[in-house]
């Protein structure tokens, strides 16, 4: 089970929305041989190569972190661009890489490139089935084993602030609170902030950097114009 299946909505609602990690296993008699760092550290070069929307460390954070300063407006006033650069650099230790792409074609073009790659360790897709099964066939290899989340109990696709879960289930470590989210498409249905200022606000939150901006992005538009999604 992986965290990134917590995502909130509809198989459709992920056509733009893929997660490749990798993950090096744990102990000398998993049988991993060589640097597991150096080959993760490969695995996140090869990712900037298919143009990610997002990738992250999970023991220092994604592409676009919060602000160190104390300042509260300046975590949501604050521009700049995600710094993939910097998550590749700041890889100190083997733990869980994820990279996130927002577009199917490149998605399979990277699942494919590490299949070729052959690096000895564990590579998952996190997806709707439908597009993990597609990456596996892109690959050329069959699929291993098959996570699925049921979802939440009690909570179906037509609640009122269907948007806000959407977005804040959007950090399997539910660090995006689902009243900051709900905030977020306040702003954006108030025009105090366009789709794609409130999806950075959301983005600097996740510390694992399996964050979707794209996906964001859409959402909150569906929402400021009451579109389900």
């Amino acid at each position: 089970m992986t965290n990134t299946l917590h995502r909130f909505g509809r198989a459709e609602s992920f056509y733009d929305d893929y997660i490749v990690f990798a993950l090096p296993a744990k102990g000398k008699a998993s049988g991993q041989q060589g640097d597991a760092l150096a080959v993760l550290r490969r695995f996140m070069e090869i990712a900037r190569e298919y143009k990610p929307v997002n990738m992250g460390d999970a023991l220092h954070g994604g592409a676009l972190r919060p602000t160190r300063t104390k300042n509260v407006f300046r975590h949501f006033f604050k521009r700049n661009k995600p710094d993939m650069d910097k998550v590749v650099r700041g890889m100190t230790k083997a733990g869980t890489m994820a990279v996130v792409f927002d577009n199917k074609a490149a998605a399979e073009a990277f699942v494919r490139r590490i299949r070729e790659e052959d690096f000895g360790i564990s590579v998952n897709v996190s997806s709707s089935v439908e597009n993990g099964m597609a990456c596996c066939k892109a690959a050329g290899v069959p699929r291993h084993s098959l996570s699925y989340s049921l979802g939440f109990e009690g909570i179906g696709d037509n609640i009122p602030n269907q948007h806000a879960m959407m977005l804040s289930t959007m950090c399997g470590h539910g660090m995006i609170a689902h009243s900051m989210a709900k905030k977020m498409v306040d702003f954006v249905k108030e025009n105090r902030r366009s789709p794609e200022e409130a999806a950075e606000s959301l983005q600097r939150i996740c510390s694992c950097g399996i964050f979707n901006p794209s996906r964001a992005k859409r959402i909150l538009e569906d929402a400021k114009v009451g579109r389900k999604t």
